[in-house]
């Protein structure tokens, strides 16, 4: 016979808690899309208030890594050395 859950664990669920309106699986859907939890340190929490704004910043960010690995690239095989 399976266990009741407010007794699972040998810890019986407190009377104050009522989940008599809870929806099973109500976030599931987006659940199974995926979700990043990232805690940010206060100090750059002061400078991006938002989602949106880190979001941006790394999208920059990624962008200007892009160009200069292919600035670097470039160079390389741009760069020809005589052979005696």
């Amino acid at each position: 016979m399976k266990e009741k859950s407010s007794e699972r664990d040998g810890v019986p669920m407190r009377a104050k808690y009522d989940f008599s309106k809870g929806v099973r699986g109500k976030y599931a859907h987006q659940f199974k899309q995926g979700t990043n939890v990232i805690v940010l340190a206060p100090e750059i929490v002061e400078v991006f208030p938002d989602s949106a704004s880190v979001n941006d910043a790394l999208k920059a960010l990624v962008r200007i890594a892009n160009r200069k690995v292919k600035t670097k690239r470039r160079r390389l095989k741009t760069h020809h050395t005589a052979n005696p």
